[in-house]
């Protein structure tokens, strides 16, 4: 099985910019494309660089969320307040706030950070969780956290908050 590990967290608050993912939720390819666009565009229009500037630390969050009965994905900074200032407040813009609790965390490097969230992703939901018997997935946001580069790898974590069954 993969490596893994349960982690206490305590409650923090991530400030994203969204997209609504249109893919059927079983279309790997299609949400992995759409999640790639999305990043390219943050990336080139300089909305990721105005998010790391409000960031508390160096990590870029990937967060999966349902809201309103659609799938949501973020590209966002933990920040320590609720919310930046209303003049950075951009239009898909969100404040997610991550519970106190138990998480699961896998961590992993991959050749870019796209890469990285797709493996880590797979490995998580296909292989751990269905594995793990003691604790359960039950929604709320999840999360890929770059954390940084090294000999030419991007590394991280998956964070998904579980409940002991």
């Amino acid at each position: 099985m993969a490596n893994y590990q349960l982690e206490e967290k305590e409650g923090f608050i991530v400030y994203g910019l969204g997209t609504e993912l249109k893919s059927d939720y079983t279309d790997y390819a299609g949400i992995n494309k759409e999640k790639s666009d999305f990043w390219q565009a943050v990336h080139h229009d300089g909305r990721l660089d105005t998010l790391k500037s409000m960031a508390a630390n160096d990590y870029v969050f990937a967060v999966n969320e349902a809201v309103n009965n659609k799938m949501m994905y973020y590209a966002g900074v933990l920040t320590e307040s609720s919310a930046p200032g209303s003049a950075s407040a951009a239009e898909g813009s969100r404040v997610i706030q991550f519970p106190k609790g138990e998480y699961l965390v896998v961590k992993g490097e991959g050749p870019t950070a796209d890469a990285l969230s797709n493996q880590l992703a797979g490995i998580a939901f296909g292989q751990v969780l269905p594995e793990v018997s003691h604790v359960a997935y039950v929604g709320g946001p999840n999360a890929t956290v770059i954390m940084g580069q090294r000999d030419g790898q991007v590394f991280g974590e998956m964070w998904i908050p579980v409940v002991r069954k």
